[in-house]
């Protein structure tokens, strides 16, 4: 969008006052963000237009067409919850309690990845566990297990091989 001579003056005064314009916002729309949002619409509403010769309060101008954004925001933010409001719950509602399907298979789940973990080697299974559990990095790992980095990347991948092929075989049967 060209910003045109006449308009620029706007411009400037829209920047001079654009602090006491952003809370002039915050508070009509009770949020910083919306009102930053609001700020840019009135910044994009002022380059685009044309002849403003004829305005003989340019702060009072920038703060008007600011408001009217506002307004439009809040209407617009209005119809948008009457409308949902409207709206039948579509969403379903989510239980705390697991059913006992859900529970029995994450129990055989949790039983088939624990055998996985007891088949690797001790170093990789705790290797893995440091990782995945404490939250450990490879360096914390190899100064623990006194081995190097690099050994401590390969036995992490050792053991996430063993334990992805342990519960596809498990599936399996």
């Amino acid at each position: 969008m060209a910003v045109t001579p006449d308009s620029n003056d706007l411009l400037m005064v829209f920047q001079e006052h654009y602090a006491d314009l952003l809370a002039f916002l915050a508070r009509r729309l009770g949020n910083v963000e919306k009102a930053a949002d609001v700020a840019q619409d009135t910044y994009l509403r002022l380059a685009g237009l044309g002849d403003t010769a004829q305005i003989l309060e340019p702060r009072a101008f920038v703060f008007r067409v600011a408001g009217n954004l506002a307004i439009d925001r809040l209407r617009q933010e209005q119809r948008r919850s009457a409308w949902q409001a409207d709206m039948p719950d579509q969403e379903e509602v989510c239980d705390p309690m697991a059913s006992p399907e859900r529970s029995f298979l994450g129990a055989e789940a949790i039983e088939q990845l624990d055998g996985a973990l007891h088949q690797l080697p001790s170093n990789a299974r705790l290797a893995l566990l440091l990782n995945r559990l404490e939250g450990l990095t490879h360096a914390q790992i190899a100064q623990r297990l006194g081995v190097s980095e690099s050994t401590v990347g390969k036995y992490i991948v050792q053991a996430m091989r063993q334990c992805r092929d342990w519960l596809r075989q498990s599936e399996c049967i």
